[in-house]
């Protein structure tokens, strides 16, 4: 049986698994709860995602380590899909998820009839901005509302007053910010036939664009020349790690970090710093300072510029338009197996060599650096380089690193 962080304050924290490596990382750094998706009826089509028969073994495993398994059917779907929910939502329930997310008050309807025990949380796609919306879809049934992320806190804190206690709010804290109202969106359908609402999404708001509004004279968006790009509608992502205790304070229970179409690298790394993070709220309370390094973590994984989004009525969020992609300063070399008879056991993800200086990010403390000594193939025969992909690799080192720590190198901004 794996042991479980110990939730210490009155939030929980929602990490992303878009498949069964991101999951056990998401376990492995302090996760209170995992979000997934099945192959059907979810909003990250081009994550891998799980069959419905791996249901059951990916909440086995996340109950192993105590936390709890959600799972998504937050597309909006069309009529000649509504055949397929009811096997979908008794899949579910027969894997033992203790929740499901829906977008679809129709959805949300069906859910209850068929299993009425089933706990429901509303999708940020249904858009959910004030008390009366939250209160009925309580009376219809669900158990949580994750709200949209276009609220202030102090309109978060209106509904938490105004809302049942037994009803639970949850909010984002972490990753990619989309322009249009709480996710729903139809530009990707008109330039590329690809739906936004079913998960397809191919992100044209962050693609590069020349704009010229004849009827507006004198008004002009800012075109940077030096690089001849102008990214118009590209949000920067959300960061709120130094001020969780706010959010708290407004009444949100349960932290939510986007990114199921990410690696688990990304998971690892940005779970870990918001459990330290809720650790360090804990110990000190509200207006709590938190460490450096846990502040440097979410610096080392891919991420657009950073805001608070709509959170703060005073840092309004903004959008990165010099540049459409993400900041790669940061790159994740291998994943560890384990440590035995002197050799870091790993799993090789992106070139390194011997005298390369790496650092390891672990599981609840500090990273620590190392450099790449003696190396070993799967053979035992000395090698300077490890140069192909998922090839096993045996490093020389006193350091007894976890399965599950990660090695990574400073790149600068990629």
């Amino acid at each position: 049986m794996k042991t479980k962080h110990k939730r210490t304050v009155p939030a929980e924290l929602l990490s992303p698994a878009g498949d069964s490596e991101a999951l056990l990382a998401a376990l492995r750094y302090g996760a209170d709860a995992v979000y997934l998706g099945a192959k059907a009826f979810g909003m990250r089509a081009k994550a891998a995602n799980f069959e419905l028969d791996e249901l059951a073994g990916a909440v086995e495993l996340a109950h192993q380590y105590g936390a709890r398994l959600y799972l998504t059917c937050n597309t909006l779907p069309r009529g000649r899909e509504l055949d397929e929910l009811p096997e979908f939502i008794h899949a579910a329930v027969g894997a033992g998820v203790d929740g499901l997310i829906v977008a679809d008050v129709g959805v949300l309807a069906l859910a209850k009839q068929l299993e009425p025990s089933l706990d429901i949380h509303i999708s940020t796609q249904f858009g959910v901005v004030n008390y009366l919306t939250a209160r009925q879809l309580y009376d219809m049934g669900a158990s949580r509302v994750v709200l949209a992320r276009e609220l202030t806190l102090e309109e978060i804190a209106e509904i938490r007053q105004k809302t049942p206690p037994e009803l639970c709010l949850e909010a984002f804290v972490h990753g990619a910010m989309c322009v249009s109202v709480s996710g729903r969106c139809v530009i990707s359908n008109y330039l590329t036939g690809r739906d936004a609402n079913r998960g397809e999404c191919a992100q044209p708001c962050r693609w590069d664009y020349a704009l010229m509004e004849r009827s507006r004279q004198g008004q002009y968006l800012p075109v940077y020349e030096e690089d001849g790009y102008t990214y118009l509608f590209n949000a920067n992502d959300l960061c709120m790690i130094e001020r969780l205790d706010k959010l708290v304070a407004a009444g949100v229970g349960s932290l939510k970090i986007e990114g199921r179409a990410k690696s688990a690298y990304y998971v690892a790394a940005v779970t870990g710093a918001y459990r330290g993070a809720l650790d360090t709220l804990a110990e000190q309370g509200e207006g709590y300072t938190l460490p450096q390094w846990l502040r440097d973590e979410v610096e080392k994984i891919s991420h657009r510029p950073y805001s608070t989004g709509f959170y703060l009525r005073e840092s309004p969020p903004d959008e990165d338009r010099v540049r459409g992609g993400y900041r790669r300063a940061w790159q994740l070399v291998a994943s560890v197996d384990g440590w035995e008879n002197g050799y870091i056991l790993c799993t090789e993800r992106n070139r390194f060599a011997k005298g390369e200086q790496l650092e390891a990010l672990l599981p609840g403390s500090p990273p620590v650096t190392l450099t790449v000594g003696e190396m070993l193939d799967e053979e035992g025969q000395p090698i300077e380089v490890a140069r192909h992909a998922m090839m096993k690799v045996r490093i020389k080192s006193e350091l007894r690193l976890p399965a599950g720590a990660m090695l990574r190198r400073e790149q600068g901004d990629a």
